[in-house]
This record gives C-alpha cells, structure tokens and sequence, in this order.
C-alpha cells in the first residue's frame, strides 16, 4: 500500500486563498467592462508602475528592439521556433475535413475552422516567459488563426526585448506590453485601442487563471493553467541527484509549485531527500524552490509499478517524468498526464522551451479530462448536412414520428413541410 514519506499542503489548505483572488479579478473585470482604457492604463500603474503613451508596439519600436538583441540570443529562438512548427505542423496534418453519405442522398460532413482571432498571454513577473511566445503565438497560426496579438508585461519597468522578438518571430500581429488580469481582460473585452478576440491562451498567475475561468463563456479558452507541477516515477535504477535536479528545476517556477516523487525504492526516496537540501544550498533560484519544495513537495513509496500507476493517475499531473527500467510500461498505461518524459535522456526543460512539444498543459488534475495547447484547441470542428429530395422524404417521416413522440409540434411541422413539399415534387416529376 502507497504510504508519504513527505506530504505538501492539502487540497484544503491550497484553496483557502481562492476567494481573495476571485474577489480581486472580478473588481478588475468590471472596471475594465465600464471604463475600458482608463482602468487598464489604472492597473497597469498600480501593479506593473508601466504607464506608456500607447501599450502598443509599432512596427518601429519592433524593428529597434530586434536590432538591439544578440545574435545568439535570435538564432535559439528561432532554432526552438523550428521545432515548435514543425511538431504543430505535423499535428495539424492529423486533423482532416469529413463528408460521408450515411444513407442514400444523405451526406453528413464536418469542417475544421480555425478561430478568427485569439490572444496570447505571454507571463513575465519573475522570469521572461520567452518560450511561451512560441507555444502560443506560432501554434495559434500553424492552426490558421488570422489575427493573433499578444500580451507581456514588463519587467522591471523595461520591454523584455528577448520575449518581443520571440513574439515578433512567432508571427504575431499585434503586441502589446501589458500584463496581467488587465491584458487577458484588454485581449477578452476590448477596449478604444484594442479590439477583442475570440479566444484568450497562455499561462498565468493564480490572478491570470482566475481571469480566464471568470472571462470563459464571453470568449473560449485553452485551459485554466495553474502554478506548474512536476512528478518524477523512478524505481531503483535511477539516481538521487537527477531526480532532485528535476523536481528542483519545476520547483523553481514558483513557491506554490508541487513537485512530487513516486518510487518503489526507500532508498532512493531518503537519498532524494538528501540530495535536495544539498542542491539548495548552492541553486541560484533556491529561495524560491525551497519554499515550493518544503510547502508543496511529496515523496510516495509504492509497492510495484501497478501502485505507481495508480498513484499518478490519482495525481494527474501536468509533467510527468520516468526514470524507470522500463519507462513503455508508462506510456502503455498512464492515463491522466499533461505531457510524458520518458527515460534519463529528456526532461521537462526540454520540453519548456525547445524540444517542439508544447508547455501549456494542464494542471490541478484537469489532466483528467483534458491536454494541452495544440493547434487543436484553435480549430473549431463544425457539422453540415445535405439531402437529396428523396432522402428528404424519407428522413423526414423518421423526423416527424420522433419529434411527435417529444411533443415538439414545431420541430414536426419542419419535417412535415419537407414530406409534403418533396414527395408532391417527385410525383410531379414522374
């Protein structure tokens, strides 16, 4: 039976400031509702000290920053931007339009339409999310998305020059620095300057997944995207520094980010333990890390690889590493996960930023019942239909007996009309 050897916080315990921020986000949604830019340039003072005479970068102000970036720093972005369209590329050519005669004259199809407009939201705060531009921006036109803008915040005051040409490169049609609860509202209302869009994604804050899920309904969205989440499984065959470098490495996204650990080996587990307080003392970003670790962290002991299933499908988290014997077994059984990384070669940095698969993923268990941002989620999958005049007919008295048994008189009435219509135009024509 799977026993702790370390817990994190509770469901309970991490809900408890849920209120506050739902609180915050809807003030911030209506001020925006009514007043527009007025209260986005309000916000953007109050929580960014960013108040510019336009938050819109021309294509001047574009062409300068590009100028002013290293060289090296452009050619990264667009070696990781090549495997982000490729892998969205290849993606999308499973996705295929459909037309079928289901009977004689009766021909059902679908259609993949990609949205009209969307909105990225490129997180900034502590780090410069240059990665995200890719995994949004880029997909949301490997899709076929016509317009796409994007908003970043500064940081520290100043334009994140790498983020704006990941931005710019990605293909984005507008952008904007601008951050937080004010950008997705900006991007999902509308305001005098900005015109809204169909569909808001990227990742966030607790305030910035708090505004999509209140902001879902009056546009679509990819996914409400919480602080991130790492489970590595490892039996015996792994090692203690690579699996504490690993939990660390997602540990460091914030201090509200679990990391968890699922062995069959309690000498892994202790050696685990140890292994993270020594890589503390010297990581660059243990401040954070340590805070996420010792509030959020987990280490469960399973007795074989069955439990180990078990126990992360339960968990369903957003990335999911294996450093096991056998990691196929994982892969052939795993169910609730946002993405896979499978053996000591990969893991969830690849991932982040370069590999090609993308890092918008789902978390706090929607692993459940959804995956990530893919060229998918900007394609709506719509139905037609047509009928020959006989097919019609035929249809129709099915139609009308169905309909007459639910009481609807008004959906008979459709079908009865076709009957009538079409069967008097057949005799005509014999």
């Amino acid at each position: 039976m799977a026993r702790f050897l370390k817990k994190g916080k509770s469901v309970t315990e991490i809900k408890a400031a849920d209120g506050r921020v739902r609180d915050t986000v809807e003030i911030i949604i209506k001020d925006i509702e009514d007043s527009g830019d007025i209260a986005v340039r309000k916000y953007s003072m109050a929580f960014d000290k960013w108040a510019p005479n336009a938050f819109r970068l021309t294509e001047e102000q574009i062409a300068e920053i590009i100028d002013r970036t290293p060289k090296q720093v452009i050619s990264d972005i667009l070696f990781a931007q090549k495997q982000i369209r490729f892998f969205a590329e290849r993606q999308l050519a499973t996705i295929s339009d459909l037309e079928v005669e289901t009977l004689p004259g009766i021909f059902l199809g679908h259609k993949n339409i990609p949205v009209n407009s969307a909105g990225c939201y490129i997180p900034g705060g502590r780090y410069p999310m240059v990665a995200s531009s890719h995994m949004s921006i880029l997909t949301a036109k490997v899709a076929g998305v016509q317009r796409v803008i994007a908003c970043t915040p500064p940081i520290n005051g100043e334009i994140p020059d790498a983020t704006v040409c990941a931005m710019h490169f990605a293909g984005a049609d507008e952008i904007y620095i601008l951050g937080g609860v004010q950008a997705l509202c900006a991007m999902a209302i509308g305001t005098q300057t900005m015109a809204p869009v169909d569909m808001i994604v990227g990742p966030g804050n607790a305030y910035v997944a708090e505004a999509k899920r209140q902001l879902f309904g009056r546009v679509g969205i990819d996914l409400v995207a919480g602080p991130t989440e790492i489970l590595v499984i490892a039996d015996e065959t792994a090692d203690a520094e690579m699996v504490a470098c690993d939990l660390l490495g997602q540990a460091e996204h914030g201090p509200t980010s679990p990391a968890a650990l699922i062995t069959t080996s309690e000498k892994l587990a202790r050696e685990t333990l140890s292994e993270i307080q020594r890589q503390l003392q010297f990581l660059a970003t243990a401040d954070v890390a340590g805070v996420a670790w010792e509030q959020y962290g987990t280490i469960i002991l399973v007795e074989d690889e069955e439990e180990a299933i078990q126990e992360a499908n339960a968990l369903a988290y957003e990335h999911v590493e294996v450093l096991t014997r056998d990691p196929q077994v994982f892969l052939d059984h795993l169910t609730n996960y946002g993405a896979l990384f499978l053996g000591p070669e990969t893991n969830v940095a690849y991932g982040d930023k370069v590999i090609g698969t993308n890092h918008t993923l789902p978390t706090m268990g929607a692993a459940r019942y959804t995956g990530g941002l893919w060229v998918g989620k900007f394609i709506k999958n719509c139905t037609y239909q047509r009928c020959t005049p006989d097919a019609s007919v035929m249809i129709g008295a099915y139609a009308m007996r169905l309909c007459e048994l639910e009481g609807f008189a008004g959906h008979r009435e459709q079908a009865a009309l076709r009957v009538r219509r079409y069967t008097s135009t057949l005799k005509t024509s014999k």
